[in-house]
């Protein structure tokens, strides 16, 4: 959770909904064909919801800082270290965007090539 506290009063961030941007910014991206589960209890949560766009992504908050470790399924025959380095920026670039506070660290996992 970030808080940004101003003379009107506090603005509170929850990290589901760093999350869901993270998600969205992500699944954008060329090459990605979608969210992988971090772990098996993920799979079991991904069932019960309607919208998991942002199921394989963990969001960690530190002071005004974020730090996003984030598991994608990306297309056979992209160039990995190349879409990686697309999905950092687009993901950081989104979060500063729309939210105001600074990323600190995005981690990409490639979990599976879908063919």
């Amino acid at each position: 959770m970030l808080r940004l506290s101003n003379t009107c009063g506090d603005i509170i961030v929850y990290d589901n909904v760093i999350a869901h941007i993270v998600g969205n910014a992500a699944t954008s991206c060329f090459g990605v064909v979608g969210m992988a589960s971090r772990n098996a209890g993920d799979d079991i949560v991904s069932l019960l919801r309607w919208d998991n766009v942002d199921k394989g992504v963990k969001v960690t908050s530190a002071g005004n800082e974020i730090m996003i470790e984030l598991h994608i399924i990306v297309t056979y025959g992209v160039n990995i270290p190349v879409i990686t380095e697309s999905i950092i920026h687009k993901v950081s670039y989104s979060v500063e965007e729309i939210t105001g506070f600074k990323v600190s660290q995005v981690d990409v996992f490639i979990d599976s090539i879908k063919v």
